[in-house]
């Protein structure tokens, strides 16, 4: 899968080994290891067969339409599809087997907002 980035701190934080192991510390490894996963994958629906991930939709507030992968008990990798229009199923569903790129958008706890 192609994966973009928010905005190029971001893209510098998550290719850079030292600058993310001094920010998100015991996370590091992991947001390394789902990074590496999404970009093995050919699709987004391909998620569902790595279960530690945890790939879902969030569906609350401005959050609406995105995903997020978890990084660990509170913390999420959050993206969304990089498809203009967005791949829809018949039923107006986000068609995750069309999904072939994304965009990150942060890595966050978002339970605290």
């Amino acid at each position: 899968m192609t994966i973009r980035f928010d905005n190029s701190k971001l893209e510098r934080l998550c290719n850079n080994g030292k600058e993310l192991k001094q920010k998100h510390q015991r996370r590091a490894d992991t947001i390394t290891q789902r990074l590496g996963e999404l970009a093995a994958i050919e699709n987004l629906e391909q998620m569902k067969l790595i279960p530690a991930a945890r790939c879902h939709q969030l569906r609350v507030g401005n959050r609406k339409g995105q995903f997020a992968v978890n990084v660990d008990r509170m913390w999420r990798i959050v993206f969304e599809p990089d498809h203009d229009p967005r791949p829809l199923k018949p039923d107006g569903g986000i068609d995750l087997k069309q999904v072939t790129a994304i965009n990150i958008i942060e890595i966050v706890d978002y339970h605290e907002e």
